[in-house]
């Protein structure tokens, strides 16, 4: 059933990936895509990783993990499970440290992330589709393989400026060539 389950996870997760990296050529989004399931399928299986509260996105055999997880060990296990799955050249650990937080504060942080989302497409220099926001506690997370330093300076400052935002935390990372 396990592996019923992790094929089902693996199968939604290409489904889903593979448009939001429609610049790449054909071969690498579905490699990349798989790494992606791979590394979440991986994720899920671990019992010492909060699977839900970790992005996972991968170019060119590099992941990205960002998100909000509770304690330094649940993030160093994530990028231990990571680098662990096969397809993956490197792995840039951008997850955050943050407490859980109370139902009212995740309903806030649910604005926060629409207001944020807003204004980044509202920006003519930010590819919005790029980019993830999460929210926790006011803080908020930009995530994801931009173009650009210059991309990832504008989408930090755009998300400064909206109300509701106590820090903004960089979990982007210039797509490698």
């Amino acid at each position: 059933m396990m592996h019923f389950a992790r094929a089902v996870l693996a199968a939604c997760l290409i489904a889903f990936l593979a448009p939001a990296h429609a610049e790449k050529a054909a071969g690498n989004v579905v490699d990349d895509s798989t790494v992606s399931a791979s590394v979440k399928a991986a994720l899920f299986d671990n019992q010492y990783t909060p699977s839900g509260q970790i992005n996972v996105e991968t170019y060119k055999g590099a992941v990205l993990l960002s998100g909000f997880v509770a304690t330094q060990a649940q993030k160093d296990e994530a990028a231990k499970v990571a680098a662990g799955v096969s397809g993956v050249r490197n792995v840039h650990n951008a997850i955050s440290l943050q407490p859980n937080t109370s139902f009212g504060t995740k309903l806030e942080d649910a604005g926060t992330t629409s207001r944020v989302k807003a204004a980044l497409m509202d920006d003519k220099d930010v590819k919005s589709g790029q980019i993830n926001v999460e929210t926790k506690s006011g803080v908020v997370q930009l995530g994801g393989f931009v173009a650009n330093e210059l991309t990832a300076k504008r989408a930090l400052e755009v998300a400064a400026g909206v109300s509701g935002v106590k820090r903004v935390e960089d979990a982007m990372f210039v797509r490698p060539e």
